[in-house]
C-alpha cells in the first residue's frame, strides 16, 4: 500500500500538524492585531501540512497503521486485513 501522506515517524507527523495548524491559526488569529502581512503565514502552514488539513488526517491514519495493516486484492476485489507482524516497520 503507498503511503503518500505519511510521515517516516509519528512524532514527525505530529510537529508538522502543530507547526502547520498554528500557523494557519496564527496567521488569521493576529490578523486584527498586525494587518495583512500575517497571511504570510498561511503558506507556510499549507507547506507543513503538505497541502490541506485533510492530507495530514489522512497522513496521521496512514502513519497509525504502517506495518499494521494489509491489503489484498483479488478479482477486482480488495480487503483490509491485519498483518501477521504487528510491529510496524522501522525507517
Amino acid at each position: 500500500m503507498a503511503d503518500g501522506f505519511a510521515s517516516t515517524s509519528l512524532p514527525r507527523h505530529l510537529l508538522r500538524g502543530a507547526v502547520g495548524f498554528g500557523a494557519l491559526i496564527a496567521a488569521f488569529a493576529l490578523l486584527p492585531l498586525w494587518g495583512p502581512a500575517t497571511l504570510l503565514l498561511a503558506p507556510i502552514g499549507l507547506l507543513a501540512l503538505r497541502g490541506c488539513p485533510t492530507c495530514w488526517t489522512i497522513g496521521l491514519i496512514q502513519t497509525l497503521s504502517r506495518g499494521r495493516l494489509e491489503r489484498t486484492c483479488k478479482d477486482g476485489r480488495c480487503e483490509l486485513t491485519a498483518a501477521k507482524n504487528t510491529r510496524a516497520p522501522r525507517r
